[in-house]
């Protein structure tokens, strides 16, 4: 059913799909007497399974995909009205904008729409069979909104209490503006090798000695709001957790599953010992 919608008409579903996600994070929000924290979890949540039950409908877990880069906008920018844009809001407000559109830019470049899914998530299925109802709701959905929740969550903190400016908050800026720089430089570069594929790997620009720069940048977005939290609010373990999240999740889960389908491949063991994991400096 899906393939006969076509590539606009799924866009247009998935738009309102996550408008109406949206409403409903931020009237369950409004509606709960909770520490904010709580609050913001439980409606992040409650966003999360309402994008959950459309993917249900669609058959298509990819529905889930735009979530990583959507949600933060959306939650940053909810609460930041009503408050005084200082510097420091200011700097991560932009730093996030820039991050979530350019990615979302990218998921909007490489959507061929509801009749395609992404190939993790077909073989997580064809693995798990009759468990991947669960593996779907827990691993695709639910684990991801958790850590982008982490993720977040300083920069909520920043919102909703008074914010130093510092040192710290320019680097944070600046190392979470070079972090959307080395991601778009990536990704653009990918998508230049595939569409004038020239061998089984890519080792031009960024890629020439990492496998995974585009990984590199969205863990270095997250340590940038992080610091920039700790510097202008001071230590609290909470602001650096979701930061540690993300990298364990792309070390141990995004890594890993990306390296095991280009294994496949003729001379991956060669192109392994030549390329390191992240960063692109020569071995």
């Amino acid at each position: 059913m899906n393939d006969r919608i076509g590539r606009g008409a799924s866009f247009l579903i998935v738009a309102v799909i996550y408008i109406l996600a949206s409403v409903v994070g931020i009237v369950t929000y409004r509606m709960l007497p909770y520490p904010l924290w709580l609050s913001l979890l439980i409606a992040d949540t409650a966003a999360t399974v309402f994008t959950f039950i459309f993917s249900l409908i669609f058959r298509n877990a990819s529905v889930y995909d735009p979530y990583w880069s959507v949600q933060p906008i959306v939650i940053l920018a909810a609460f930041a009205v009503g408050q005084t844009l200082t510097l420091p809001r200011v700097l991560l407000l932009i730093s996030v904008c820039v991050w979530g559109v350019r990615l979302t830019a990218n998921w909007a470049y490489t959507f061929h729409g509801l009749g395609h899914q992404d190939w993790r998530y077909t073989m997580l299925c064809e693995k798990t069979g009759v468990f991947y109802p669960i593996i779907n709701f827990v691993g695709i959905h639910m684990v991801p909104t958790l850590v982008v929740y982490g993720c977040v969550l300083p920069g909520v903190v920043m919102l909703t209490e008074d914010a130093a400016f510092n040192a710290g908050c320019v680097a944070g800026f600046v190392f979470a503006i070079g972090a959307a720089i080395l991601q778009g430089s990536s990704d653009c570069q990918m998508h230049a090798f595939r569409k004038n594929r020239t061998g089984e790997f890519i080792r031009s620009g960024l890629w020439k000695y990492s496998r995974h720069p585009n990984y590199l940048g969205e863990i270095i977005m997250w340590w940038s709001v992080a610091l920039m939290a700790v510097s202008s609010l001071g230590f609290r373990w909470y602001l650096i957790a979701g930061a540690i999240a993300n990298t364990l999740l792309f070390l141990c889960v995004s890594i890993p599953l990306a390296d095991g389908r280009q294994s496949r491949k003729p001379g991956f063991a060669e192109y392994k010992r030549a390329t390191r994991v992240l960063l692109p400096i020569k071995k």
